[in-house]
């Protein structure tokens, strides 16, 4: 696989308003001006000999001892890896002091940028009450009032929460929570899951069983559960009119249908049209099976709504979150439920148990859930929405410029993502990795997913930087189609 690394994000630490104020100060920004010596540390300027040995030394330390994600042993000991020692807001810099503009939010987390003083406070102000304490038989109050805050900007309906460690366990947690349900309400063999084509839904076990992006885990094929999966189609009415079709085929088989809302991210930043997700949600009403959102990617605002379900007006049965429910600060996830789904948890007639088996060292964790209390403060007062809509219009407006470019297919865009196809080669592409190369020499971070170039910056971005994106993101792909 050429281009098998999903990238990182981050982005700026300022509310909206004060991003706003700020670029309206800004003078005029362009590309070039990230290559020139005001986009270096004033430090690194004169760097010594000294830093340069220091990364080098950095850099041969990783490669001695760091086993990275989906890199070969080979790339990892030839390519030559950026070393980012700080970050702030939608900047990166690296060990030379060179800034680089995160377009990508680092793996898509850091919603509100890097060091958000608010999320600093919030992480050391709790690190100084209770750092962590196991979530058996033991509730705190960062937990219990994070939960509370949680529901009531959930898709209504939403009234249970699990926490956990990422959106995989997110995920994880969610499928073992429809199959034991099933299991132990008289109708176990409900086992089935349906899950798209193109589909990821992260890197365990089970979350991999549902992946439709075969490039991740085809070699682990043997391990994973079988899954019902339309076959790929030229139109979401296709897709759709399958699962409809599937749904009702394995109805007493079918434990929940899988779906990441609005946008699929992993696999090429497919959009959906909106009708999409109610169609889903009305078949699995149909056949009486558990719908299943996850908002790892999409949710907290990525689609321009505070969740990708939101673009349909749509509860699911189970919703899982994470990314930017910490905004990138610590890792933490959670999943929602519905009061049917957790009252099928309550004692058997019999007297027995049937609490849900699933539990982790670190589930409820002190540290994250102060942080994403916070996170949800900042929403609220910092209006992170309402300045969502503005650069979601300048992202829209510039992608649709960009179609009808020679070598442009599928210019496309949706509240914080923009993106676009390079050519017809999925992850095995070889213009994915000169629009990745093009973009560094402008001072971006932006990593393609295979041939799909694309952008999904933090939130709160400033405007003037945003505008800079978009100019480096559209010379990047001119620099990799010319070859």
């Amino acid at each position: 696989m050429a281009w098998n690394e999903v990238t990182d994000e981050p982005a700026l630490r300022h509310g909206p308003a004060e991003g706003a104020r700020a670029a309206r100060r800004a003078p005029p920004l362009r590309c070039q001006s990230l290559l020139s010596p005001a986009s270096f540390c004033p430090h690194a300027r004169g760097m010594t000999s000294d830093k340069e040995a220091r990364r080098d030394a950095l850099i041969a330390l990783s490669r001695r001892h760091v086993w990275p994600p989906y890199t070969s042993p080979e790339r990892h000991e030839e390519q030559e890896p950026l070393v980012i020692s700080s970050a702030e807001g939608p900047w990166l810099v690296d060990e030379n002091g060179r800034r680089y503009l995160d377009g990508i939010s680092s793996w898509w987390a850091c919603t509100l940028g890097h060091r958000h003083p608010r999320l600093v406070r919030a992480l050391t102000d709790q690190l100084a009450r209770l750092d962590h304490v196991g979530a058996g038989g033991i509730t705190h109050p960062a937990v219990a009032q994070l939960a509370g805050e949680l529901v009531k900007v959930a898709p209504a309906g939403l009234t249970r929460v699990h926490f956990s460690d990422d959106g995989s366990t997110a995920v994880e947690v969610a499928i073992k929570i429809a199959f034991q349900y099933w299991q132990q309400t008289q109708r176990p063999t409900r086992r089935r899951f349906i899950a798209l084509s193109a589909a990821y839904h992260g890197d365990t076990l089970g979350a991999a069983s549902l992946a439709g992006v075969t490039e991740f885990f085809s070699i682990f094929g043997p391990l994973l559960f079988e899954v019902v999966r339309p076959a790929a189609a030229t139109s979401w009415d296709e897709v759709v009119e399958e699962i409809e079709r599937l749904a009702r085929l394995h109805a007493d088989e079918l434990a929940g249908i899988v779906v990441e809302p609005a946008i699929q991210g992993a696999g090429g930043m497919r959009m959906q049209p909106p009708e999409v997700l109610r169609r889903l949600r009305a078949v699995a009403d149909e056949v009486d099976t558990f719908l299943i959102a996850d908002e790892v990617f999409t949710g907290y605002g990525r689609t321009g709504t505070m969740w990708g379900c939101d673009q349909s007006q749509v509860t699911p049965d189970l919703l899982c979150t994470a990314k930017g429910f910490t905004a990138g600060v610590t890792p933490m996830a959670a999943t929602l439920a519905t009061d049917r789904i957790y009252d099928g948890f309550r004692a058997a007639p019999d007297g027995s148990t049937r609490a849900l088996m699933h539990g982790h060292t670190f589930c409820g964790h002190p540290l994250g859930a102060a942080v994403a209390r916070e996170v949800l403060a900042i929403y609220r007062e910092e209006s992170i929405l309402d300045g969502i809509r503005v650069r979601a219009e300048l992202i829209a407006a510039h992608l649709a410029g960009l179609q009808g470019r020679p070598g442009v297919r599928r210019a496309r865009a949706l509240g914080m993502v923009g993106a676009v196809d390079l050519g017809e080669g999925g992850y095995g592409g070889a213009a994915g990795p000169r629009f990745y190369q093009a973009a560094l020499a402008r001072g971006l971070y932006l990593r393609p997913l295979g041939d799909s170039a694309y952008l999904c910056p933090p939130f709160n971005i400033g405007l003037a930087e945003l505008r800079l994106l978009l100019e480096g993101f559209s010379e990047a792909i001119d620099e990799a189609l010319a070859g």
